[in-house]
């Protein structure tokens, strides 16, 4: 289905995955923003547990720190936004996905060699939060984004923890864009304001309670557009 997105506002602006431990060794780390022209795409994970709906991993067993099954639904419709083939998801979380698998193939089909369904280009570059090493946090940000890199070839890149969004804004504006990020979402305002668009108007101060939206921020000479995009994958979505 096609979205229409919403009005930019304006303000004046200044395949599997790696961490850490894996990634080529870097003693300059990723170099200044030159403020060239970027587009950083932003969503939360996908649903996580909650009290009677538990996080299963991807084998299927219990765990808090995974999606829910209505997460890994989304999970594996999350291609349909970005992907120009029907090829999706690949095996991670098949186990825990269960009858959603069947029911993403359909929509994946009728969207087969199109554009994303929302009009969103299509990421050149993932990111999620680690969950692996010191200071690993959840598995939830990796799981959401697997099925869309498989889908893509793009590796995810889970060399960033919670609490270093200043070095993974530095380099997702390095990287090549577009670029999507998936994290927690109380810790999305400071991926934003260290991307510098903090002060666009209509960008909240706060993620909403939601897990269906897409935060779109598109930098061309100079100047930062914010859009909120909302996903309409799920049949619970707004």
């Amino acid at each position: 289905m096609g979205l229409a997105l919403a009005t930019p506002v304006v303000a004046a602006g200044c395949g599997g995955s790696t961490n850490k431990q894996s990634a080529s060794a870097s003693t300059a780390g990723p170099p200044p923003d030159s403020g060239r022209d970027a587009t950083i795409m932003i969503i939360r994970h996908g649903e996580k547990p909650s009290s009677g709906d538990p996080g299963f991993d991807e084998t299927g067993k219990q765990d808090k720190k995974s999606l829910t099954r209505q997460g890994w639904e989304r999970s594996h419709a999350l291609p349909r936004l970005f992907a120009r083939t029907a090829n999706t998801a690949g095996s991670a979380g098949s186990a825990a996905a269960g009858s959603a698998s069947s029911a993403d193939s359909a929509g994946s089909a009728r969207s087969a060699s199109t554009a994303g369904s929302a009009g969103l280009p299509r990421p050149s570059a993932l990111y999620a939060a680690a969950d692996q090493g010191p200071h690993a946090g959840a598995h939830r940000m990796r799981q959401t984004v697997t099925p869309l890199g498989a889908a893509l070839h793009v590796r995810v890149n889970t060399e960033f923890a919670e609490g270093e969004e200043k070095e993974l804004a530095a380099a997702a504006l390095a990287a090549a864009s577009p670029v999507l990020i998936c994290w927690e979402h109380s810790k999305i305002p400071s991926i934003v304001e260290a991307l510098g668009a903090a002060q666009v108007a209509g960008v909240p101060e706060e993620w909403p309670d939601r897990f269906d939206l897409v935060w779109v921020f598109t930098r061309r000479a100079g100047t930062w557009t914010f859009q909120s995009v909302p996903q309409h994958l799920l049949p619970s979505d707004a």
